[in-house]
């Protein structure tokens, strides 16, 4: 799996929107790394509230997927399960190829 491309397919009309989506991504998994070396669960768990609900309006379900676990990782305070979780979001995002339709 690792060698993957997740293709994601995007509505035509949010192409203009998909390069700051994606940036903004990827400063997420920052923020989620830092959030969790800090033990910061609260932060977490509105963050991975924020990536399920953003991931699927914009076509993207993995993010939604992974932000679901997040959050309930922070909820339940599982640190191994939140590494996963971050790491493999880290690795899915560098993986993304975008596909407009």
């Amino acid at each position: 799996m690792a060698d993957d491309i997740h293709k994601v397919t995007v509505a035509k009309d949010l192409e203009d929107l998909i390069p700051t989506f994606m940036r903004n991504r990827h400063k997420e998994v920052e923020t989620l790394r830092a959030a969790l070396a800090a033990a910061d669960f609260e932060q977490l768990r509105q963050l991975g509230h924020r990536m399920k609900g953003v991931g699927n309006s914009y076509g993207f379900s993995r993010v939604s997927t992974l932000g679901k676990q997040i959050e309930d990782g922070a909820r339940s305070g599982d640190r191994a399960a939140l590494e996963a979780c971050i790491a493999e979001y880290g690795d899915y995002l560098s993986r993304v190829q975008v596909v407009y339709e």
